[in-house]
């Protein structure tokens, strides 16, 4: 559909001349910030995560960053020093610091008006040559640029919130890889020691029966074993691969870096398990995919006003004009062009713009019920894990120990045989191996519980996923 043209002309250049500065003097207002949004990221490593985090920007910077991360690996890695290196040296996240720039980009683009345009014709009519010169600005971009930018600036908000929530989530998926890493490393130690015990029981087997003390069977149950042993063993070293591997990329490392070390062993389990009866109100009070949800839903309200604000007026073009010719008086003044809706009345962007903000609504309300849901199951899974740690550990471990004692007392009296000391130490080792497994549960379980308060937790690992185990070995 053509836009319907007016054309007003005025006797006095000055007038024109006072709108077109008017109008230009009201671009290139908006500037960029010092640090880019930064900041409220930085503040949340710092207030969440008592860390800091950095956006690499120059060659100073990454300098300075490549200096603290060295720093940290000249050392067996913590927990914490893990994070930090993700934090300041992971490349996934400093790609993600930068649509802090591309965002914000747009919004200081949307607080800047459009060029002018500019237009020349020359027209011949016989021998009448005619001049048209006109500057054209456009004044719907103009009414709309304050609604526009404000909506720029939300988006700009929910950014942050994303890059935020990518941010606390790489600290506690570095986290619970450092504790597989280092339960990987414990369970390796322990499964050389049951290897190492069943070897020497098949090593005596298989010379009892050279001499014709024992009889094939009982040689072929302990080649079993050591059997056994060793195939766990293997499983054990390839799964503690993975899990270093898995940690290494989190934390951006390469070449030499690589060679980081770890401790022995992992962290003592806490006395007793943390006691959160508000964990929901918390969840909704802190997580920020919750917040995002929210902020996402008054954006696209606003937005349908501004739809409904502009549903008549699509074109709205303001021109100064001025029109020579050879023959007649120069022509002054402006012109005005405004689209008439004659077919389109804007009643399908209206609904449009309707159904989106009600499934922004209906989305919103599933991120706080599956976040009422999701911190609920992760909180259940830390007081088991943490139940079952403490049963492993005050039970099982002590009991094996107990009886591990008894045995050896009885066999200094001559009362067992060395294959039911070794078939206990077997068994004693592999209750061990046992415990770091659920140590490293609950250590897992307490990363997925503090990913639940800000966000949506990572998958947690299925009951049937293969893991190494230390009791094929011991029967």
């Amino acid at each position: 559909m053509r836009s319907t043209s007016i054309t007003l002309r005025r006797p006095h250049r000055r007038s024109s001349l006072l709108v077109a500065a008017c109008l230009l003097s009201l671009g290139g207002c908006a500037t960029f910030s010092a640090d880019g949004g930064f900041g409220p990221i930085e503040q949340s490593a710092k207030g969440r995560l008592s860390k800091d985090v950095s956006w690499a920007r120059t060659d100073a910077e990454r300098d300075k960053r490549d200096a603290r991360v060295t720093e940290l690996l000249a050392k067996p890695l913590s927990a914490d020093d893990a994070v930090q290196v993700a934090l300041l040296n992971n490349r996934g996240l400093q790609a993600a610091f930068h649509e802090l720039g591309i965002t914000e980009a747009d919004v200081v683009q949307a607080g800047r008006l459009p060029n002018p345009g500019f237009s020349f014709a020359r027209l011949r009519r016989g021998s009448e040559i005619e001049h048209e010169r006109g500057i054209h600005f456009n004044l719907a971009r103009l009414l709309t640029a304050p609604l526009v930018q404000q909506m720029e600036s939300r988006r700009f908000a929910q950014t942050q919130a994303t890059v935020t929530l990518q941010m606390l989530s790489l600290a506690v998926e570095t986290r619970k890889a450092y504790i597989n890493a280092l339960a990987a490393d414990e369970s390796v130690r322990y499964l050389q020691q049951v290897k190492s015990a069943a070897e020497a029981s098949a090593e005596l087997a298989r010379r009892m029966a050279s001499v014709g003390n024992w009889n094939k069977l009982q040689q072929a149950r302990e080649q079993g074993f050591y059997a056994d042993a060793a195939l766990n063993l293997a499983r054990a070293e390839r799964a503690r691969v993975v899990a270093r591997e898995r940690l290494t990329r989190l934390m951006g490392l390469w070449g030499t870096q690589a060679q980081f070390q770890l401790p022995e062993r992992l962290p003592d389990l806490p006395r007793d398990a943390n006691d959160l009866p508000d964990i929901e109100q918390r969840a909704m009070a802190e997580r920020l995919d919750v917040q995002a949800a929210k902020a996402g839903a008054e954006q696209l309200a606003r937005n349908l006003g501004l739809t409904r604000a502009t549903r008549f007026i699509n074109v709205l073009e303001f021109g100064v004009v001025r029109n020579s010719s050879n023959e007649l008086p120069t022509q002054r003044g402006y012109e005005v062009s405004l689209e008439l809706p004659l077919f389109d009345w804007g009643g399908a962007r209206v609904a449009k713009a309707e159904a989106i903000y009600m499934q922004a609504v209906d989305r919103a309300a599933e991120t706080a019920v599956n976040a009422r849901s999701q911190v609920r199951e992760a909180y259940s899974a830390y007081r088991a894990s943490h139940d079952i740690a403490r049963h492993y550990r005050d039970e099982i471990v002590t009991l094996r120990t107990r009886i591990a004692d008894e045995n050896l007392l009885r066999y200094n009296g001559m009362l067992i045989g060395v294959f039911e000391l070794l078939a206990d130490a077997r068994s004693q080792i592999a209750s061990v191996n046992s415990y770091i497994e659920a140590l490293r549960d609950f250590w897992l379980a307490q990363a997925d519980l503090d990913m639940a308060l800000i966000g949506p937790p990572s998958a947690m690992p299925s009951a049937d996923t293969p893991r190494p185990q230390a009791g094929a070995a011991a029967h």
